[in-house]
C-alpha cells in the first residue's frame, strides 16, 4: 500500500469517526429532549392560555380560594419527589406573587386533587406547604389590582432529584425555588390569566 493510500484510508477512517461521534451526540442530545419534552402539566379544572374559573381566584376577589385540580406524566428517569409553585409575574411587586408553594411531594404521587392546596384538610399529608405572598400557608388564588389588567398565572410542577428539601413550612418562596432549581430534573408549566 503507498503512502497516498494509506493517507486517503486513514483520512476516511477519520471521517467516520466523526460522523459517528457527531451521529451518537446527536442522538442523545434529541433523546434527553425528548424525555424532557415528555413532562406535561394538565389539569381538569383549567385550561392552558383560558382564564382561572371563580373557583380558583382568591376570596378578596369574589372567589372561592380553591386551588386546582392537577396532574402530571413523564417524569424523568431518578425522580425522587416534586414541587409545586405558583407565580404571577406581573404582579406589581417587582418580584411578582407567589400563590402557592409546595414541595416534598411523594414521587409516586402524580396528582393533587381540587382542593388541595389547604392545608387542613389533608390531601397531601407527606407534603409541605409553604406560605404564599399572602402569609398563609397553601394555596391563595388570582387577585390583582382592580383595572391592571390579565395577570398571568403560571402553575409549575418540578421533578426534583431529592426525596426531601430541608425546609419547612417558614421557608420564603424564595428558599424554597433556590433549592428546587438546584435540584431540579425537569419542569412542567400550565399558565393561565385573570384580571378585573
Amino acid at each position: 500500500m503507498n503512502t497516498a493510500t494509506l493517507s486517503h484510508k486513514m483520512h476516511s477512517n477519520g471521517k467516520r469517526s466523526v460522523a459517528k461521534l457527531v451521529a451518537a451526540t446527536t442522538l442523545t442530545v434529541i433523546s434527553a429532549m425528548s424525555s424532557a419534552a415528555e413532562f406535561t402539566l394538565t389539569s381538569k379544572t383549567l385550561q392552558a392560555g383560558e382564564r382561572m374559573p371563580q373557583a380558583h381566584v382568591y376570596h378578596g376577589c369574589g372567589g372561592e380560594n380553591i386551588s386546582p385540580q392537577l396532574s402530571w406524566s413523564g417524569a424523568p428517569e431518578g425522580t425522587k419527589s416534586f414541587a409545586v409553585m405558583v407565580h404571577d409575574p406581573d404582579a406589581p411587586t417587582g418580584s411578582g406573587w407567589w400563590h402557592w408553594v409546595v414541595f416534598n411531594i411523594p414521587a409516586d404521587v402524580t396528582s393533587l386533587p381540587e382542593g388541595a392546596g389547604d392545608p387542613k384538610n389533608g390531601l397531601i399529608p407527606e407534603a409541605v406547604q409553604a406560605r404564599n405572598d399572602y402569609g398563609a400557608p397553601g394555596y391563595g388564588g388570582a387577585c390583582p389590582p382592580q383595572g391592571h389588567g390579565d395577570h398571568r398565572y403560571q402553575f409549575r410542577v418540578y421533578a426534583l432529584k431529592v426525596e426531601e428539601l430541608p425546609l419547612d413550612e417558614n421557608a420564603s418562596a424564595a428558599k424554597v425555588g433556590f433549592n428546587v432549581n438546584a435540584n431540579k430534573l425537569a419542569e412542567a408549566e400550565l399558565e393561565v390569566t385573570w384580571g378585573h
